[in-house]
């Protein structure tokens, strides 16, 4: 017998065996009300009592957003943004939940999925996110939806002045409450709601972070994966990132889109179709993104993991080797930052000519340029590829070393195997088909290897969900390589490359050189 009906704070839920009849899976789950219309920009508010038995057969709609595929040449598209036809709608608070439970007394470990997209697209039930084979393992996992861009992120004098207790990042809120509800239900699906681990990617893993920090999350979960995002910017190339606009300008764009709307208060903006918000954004060319808020998200949160003010948590962190080193193309992102005037940090242009990146060098790394372009010039790579020396990895080495030597004890990674099908390595996001062991729904042709590594992953993420670490055996009962905590000693990762195996130094000398150039110049 499995748990193929339960009960929720709302009331009774149906769900069905999976493709293994072992997990039951239980889709589209309201743990919040629906977003629309009078609830919109507000708080998530308590999803509705219903009577009955709720079959819970199908995802809930997507949070509104571009549609997914419309551009089949787009990267992603071709990844796993293939259905344009996916429902979309405010009513996008839902929980997806894989469970191998047979009774409520099971008491499994649970990991609550946060999908990236930058904030402003993606959604919980995309294809490489399927949780049957974490469940396998006997882990329970949840995926939780929340509102993006222009719905979940906007500010407005209004706003502030009426809900100051919520007056923004209802992303964020979103999934607090999420995670609250899954600790308040999940033992009615054999959980355990006092080991929970939260893990995202991208975005995702920019909204594990914001939670890490936020008081009001504290006690929730026990553990976290931080994936592909990097809180901490190396010191050059001068400019990086993103500008961080204070909240009274992002109140002003909110004010500006109002304007576009044709509307004056929030009364009437709330009275309007969720379609012609959405489109009215997507033209507008604003960037409302990145907010620091008075309530939640009150800080930077690179500058808070530095300074050691954060909660008390076990958690794994890393990135691709190459993320974004092959350009925009593979951005999800760039369609919206090629948008919003000035916004775009120093991306190297889409040079060939070795000659132009030089040129590039001179401009963004000032009295370190012509260290750096020897650097450069001797590494048997193209120019391109060499200088573009991925600014996630570089500022996750220095976020680890330094929080190796608060005395944390946490594990680190990089992701960096053979990924066919095309050129673009291992690109930003090609870890998740590992981590949740779904390559067979990816049209790249993967051998044997890639499979091995992928269960392997799977397995180091689902035992450190269980016990705290990720170490342990393999399927046919023989050890996986062992995974090391950093230490201020070897402050190194696990390298998951072609093969396993824990890594000795920095990777190569353009990283070693931003990595000893922000500790120069943090220190004087």
């Amino acid at each position: 017998m499995y748990l193929r009906q339960t009960r929720t704070e709302n009331g009774e839920v149906r769900g069905f065996p999976g493709t293994n009849a072992r997990i039951t899976v239980y889709k589209g789950i309201p743990f919040a009300a629906d977003t629309g219309y009078e609830n919109r920009w507000r708080a998530p508010q308590p999803a509705k009592d219903w009577e009955g038995v709720r079959d819970c057969y199908e995802f809930g709609p997507i949070p509104m957003q571009r549609i997914p595929g419309r551009d089949p040449e787009a990267f992603y598209a071709k990844e796993w943004h293939v259905d344009p036809e996916v429902p979309m709608g405010e009513d996008c608070l839902r929980a997806n939940i894989w469970t191998p439970a047979h009774t409520k007394d099971d008491k499994l470990p649970v990991m609550i999925w946060i999908f990236g997209g930058g904030l402003m697209e993606g959604y919980p039930h995309e294809m490489e996110f399927d949780g049957e084979r974490i469940a396998s393992r006997g882990v329970i996992l949840v995926s939780i939806g929340y509102r993006l861009n222009v719905f979940g992120q906007l500010c407005h004098p209004e706003l502030t002045a009426t809900q100051p207790d919520a007056p923004s990042n209802f992303c964020f809120l979103d999934q607090a409450y999420g995670i609250a509800w899954v600790k308040r239900n999940i033992a009615n699906f054999g959980g355990d709601p006092e080991n929970i681990t939260i893990f995202g990617q991208s975005a995702g893993a920019a909204s594990v972070l914001t939670h890490m920090c936020a008081s009001q999350s504290e006690g929730l979960f026990q553990k976290c994966i931080i994936e592909s995002f990097n809180p901490v910017n190396p010191t050059i190339p001068r400019g990086g990132g993103f500008p961080a606009h204070t909240f009274q300008d992002v109140e002003q764009m909110g004010v500006k889109f109002f304007d576009l709307l044709g509307v004056k208060t929030l009364e009437e903006a709330r009275k309007l179709d969720a379609q012609f918000i959405m489109d009215t954004y997507n033209s507008s060319g604003l960037w409302i993104n990145n907010i620091i808020d008075p309530v939640y998200a009150k800080a930077d949160v690179g500058e808070l993991m530095l300074a050691n003010k954060f909660h008390d948590v076990q958690f794994i962190i890393g990135n691709t080797v190459d993320e974004f080193k092959t350009g925009p193309s593979i951005d999800p992102m760039a369609q919206y930052r090629n948008a919003a005037d000035g916004d775009l940090p120093p991306e190297i242009p889409n040079y060939d000519d070795e000659e132009e990146v030089m040129k590039w060098i001179d401009q963004h790394y000032g009295e370190y340029a012509e260290e750096f372009k020897a650097i450069v010039k001797a590494d048997p790579r193209p120019a391109k590829i060499a200088a573009e020396t991925c600014r996630v990895a570089v500022g996750n080495d220095i976020l680890v070393a330094s929080l190796a030597k608060m005395g944390r004890k946490f594990y680190f990674y990089n992701f960096g195997p053979t990924i066919p099908g095309d050129d673009a390595g291992s690109f930003h996001s090609s870890d998740l088909w590992f981590e949740f062991e779904t390559l067979a729904r990816s049209w790249r042709p993967w051998d044997g290897h890639h499979y091995d590594l992928a269960r392997k992953m799977c397995n180091y993420w689902t035992n450190f969900a269980k016990t705290g670490d990720p170490n342990g055996n393999d399927a046919d009962g023989t050890p996986m390589p062992h995974w090391d905590p950093v230490t201020p000693e070897k402050p190194y990762p696990i390298q998951f490359f072609d093969t396993i195996q824990m890594a000795t130094g920095p990777r190569t000398p353009e990283e070693k050189f931003l990595f000893d150039v922000y500790f120069k110049e943090k220190n004087g």
